[in-house]
């Protein structure tokens, strides 16, 4: 294990720092500094190597946490990445996009903060990254079976990669114009530059899987035309429909979704030019939703230079500390301050939206908001608080309701359930022989950490589908839940 005593010894958790406020938000650049390596062992050591590891329930990859802590605080990095690998496919996607339900489920948060797990992880993977250790593993031999996987996010790399691996000759089909999903126009740079994605890419393509960039499945190929080229199909598309907000003014020119502001700025810092572009520079900004999109959404707007930000949030504030309605090893809903929150605007909670305003040449000029009340378990505007807030540009960042339809149900027939998600059995199946779904397209908006256990679990069922059997392991189905999840 780590240090026998490291949990007594230090009982004060650190992490890196974040670079100054008024530098990091002139770039865009990720907003950690370096941790220095002796605090990071220091951090390590505080594992207990407990006789039951809840970290590896709160994991839905099931990292192999205690293992790898007590290599970092022994300093053999090498055998820590080769341990960090053996479960998670992408620990430097992880690292810096994942909330880490492993860290509530640690046992050492029962009366202490938990240990570092999350920064340790990305540790591992930057220095092994940095020192050349992540070399391509190309399979030994091909089984001239193939493969397409539709959506380059992580649940379609993941996929990919490990049938890659198992043998099987894919191609990942990507309808932007970069190979990525949404970890390329969805997440930040300040919260994960792109060359992370791209030493990935690297690897992956080195060891044979083939990326397709700017071909929309269901429009430049018919969702059929694939099934036929192909001996297996994996959906990975994502849940990408906006949740909508129906309220009066929604028409009004600067009313947008998150995502379409986010997808242009980070083309506009890959170096591409939009014409239109979605801009905060000098505007009154107001985010509509309270989570890591809405957050994003905030720092962005920072970054462009808003002359205000204002987050709104329809419900209740959260507690500091975790409440008693969700014990341990439950991953509770706390308050956080993420980078975004910590660089500027104001936070409203039980902000119910009532209506956009307008101007008579139809752009948005305030939102006129109420608080919420609760009647009857529903959340509703209360009578007589309504008030009005400047608004230039409006961002709605509600979460989103699931996958794109249309393509998949004329072209395909594929079914969906109840929340808008592809039917799929206990091994991602869909009822089209040959056709399997991963990730948020079937499992509807979740964690990044689901999506890569997801897009193992799917690639463990295709290659037995394809072979009769397989070695790649199976680690969730599409009914498990984490902890709190």
């Amino acid at each position: 294990m780590a240090d026998p005593k490291g949990f007594l010894k230090v009982q004060e958790r650190e992490l890196p720092q974040r670079r100054p406020v008024a530098v990091r938000i002139m770039d865009w650049k990720e907003v950690y500094e370096d941790q220095d390596r002796t605090q990071l062992r220091r951090q390590a050591g505080r594992c207990m190597d407990c006789g039951v590891p809840f970290c590896h329930q709160g994991c839905p990859l099931g990292n192999l946490i205690p293992e790898w802590n007590d290599l970092t605080w022994r300093g053999e990095g090498r055998q820590a990445i080769e341990r960090l690998h053996a479960t998670n496919n992408f620990p430097e996607f992880t690292g810096r996009l994942c909330p880490a339900p492993c860290e509530s489920a640690c046992v050492l948060g029962i009366n202490q903060p938990p240990v570092t797990i999350k920064q340790v992880e990305v540790s591992i993977i930057d220095q092994a990254f940095q020192s050349g250790w992540v070399q391509p593993h190309p399979p030994e031999r091909l089984t001239g079976k193939t493969v397409a996987v539709v959506g380059s996010g992580p649940a379609g790399l993941a996929a990919a990669q490990q049938l890659t691996r198992a043998g099987h000759t894919v191609a990942v089909y990507e309808r932007d114009d970069r190979i990525g999903g949404l970890l390329r126009y969805g997440i930040p740079d300040f919260k994960m530059e792109k060359r992370q994605i791209e030493q990935r890419l690297a690897q992956m393509q080195a060891e044979g899987t083939r990326f397709r960039a700017g071909v929309e499945i269901g429009v430049d190929i018919s969702w059929a035309e694939l099934k036929e080229r192909y001996d297996a199909v994996v959906i990975a598309t994502g849940a990408t429909v906006p949740r909508e907000l129906p309220i009066p003014g929604r028409d009004l020119m600067g009313v947008h979704f998150a995502m379409d502001y986010l997808v242009q700025q980070n083309k506009v810092v890959a170096g591409d030019t939009v014409p239109g572009q979605i801009d905060a520079h000098g505007k009154h900004v107001i985010v509509i939703g309270g989570g890591d999109t809405g957050a994003d959404c905030i720092g962005t707007a920072h970054r462009q230079g808003a002359l205000s930000v204002t987050n709104l949030a329809i419900g209740y504030q959260p507690p500091v500390d975790r409440p008693e309605h969700q014990p341990w090893p439950m991953t509770p809903t706390v308050f956080e301050v993420s980078s975004a929150h910590e660089e500027g605007g104001e936070r409203v909670f039980l902000a119910s939206t009532v209506e956009f305003l307008g101007n008579e040449a139809g752009e948005v000029r305030a939102l006129r908001v109420a608080e919420t009340e609760y009647l009857d378990g529903r959340r509703v505007p209360k009578s007589g608080t309504e008030r009005e807030i400047p608004a230039d540009l409006v961002l709605i960042a509600m979460g989103f309701t699931g996958p794109e339809q249309d393509a998949l149900s004329d072209q395909l027939r594929t079914p969906f359930d109840a929340r808008g998600n592809v039917t799929r059995d206990a091994q991602y199946a869909t009822s089209e022989p040959g056709v399997f779904v991963a990730g948020d397209a079937g499992r509807g908006q979740s964690l990044i950490v689901w999506a890569i256990a997801e897009g193992r679990a799917v690639a463990s069922a295709v290659d037995r589908y394809l072979e009769g059997d397989t070695q790649l392991p199976f680690p969730v189905r599409p009914t498990d839940r984490g902890i709190g999840l």
